[in-house]
């Protein structure tokens, strides 16, 4: 049973990437997102640039820092050239803020930074994704 997801959310038809190295940070973001958007954990951007070949492109890639500090800012030009589209929020720890801004300047769409928490996480998504909040709430004894 999922707890706290709205059905609207739940039968959408987009997807996210988590793309991170750390294992931990990936299975966090799998285990606060699945149940309310598909989402799928991956180690490198090569396995997502794998795995989005075709009809499984993702419409939110959460890229893990630590690519952009290794590869460098021009590295959001190349996801958006193999997904034309595709909104990155990079996630961070408070210490990689400047990275992350620069990946921002280059393009990437924003930020979550550690440490997270499932609401933080949701809001985020559903804001870059276009999604409001839950829907208007229909009291009994009010319908006719």
């Amino acid at each position: 049973m999922q707890i706290g997801v709205e059905t609207s959310k739940a039968v959408d038809q987009r997807r996210v990437f988590v793309v991170d190295q750390d294992e931990i940070t990936r299975a966090a973001l799998q285990f606060m997102l699945h149940d309310e958007i598909e989402t799928h954990e991956l180690a490198t951007l090569d396995e997502a640039y794998e795995k989005g070949t075709g009809w499984l492109k993702p419409d939110v890639l959460l890229l893990g820092v630590s690519f952009l500090a290794q590869q460098g800012a021009a590295l959001i030009s190349e996801i958006n050239a193999k997904f034309p589209g595709v909104r990155i929020l990079i996630v961070c720890e408070k210490a990689d803020e400047a990275v992350a801004v620069d990946g921002m300047k280059a393009g990437a769409h924003g930020a979550l930074v550690k440490p997270l928490t499932l609401e933080s996480v949701r809001k985020k998504v559903d804001t870059i994704l276009g999604r409001g909040g839950a829907a208007p709430l229909v009291q009994l004894g009010m319908m006719r």
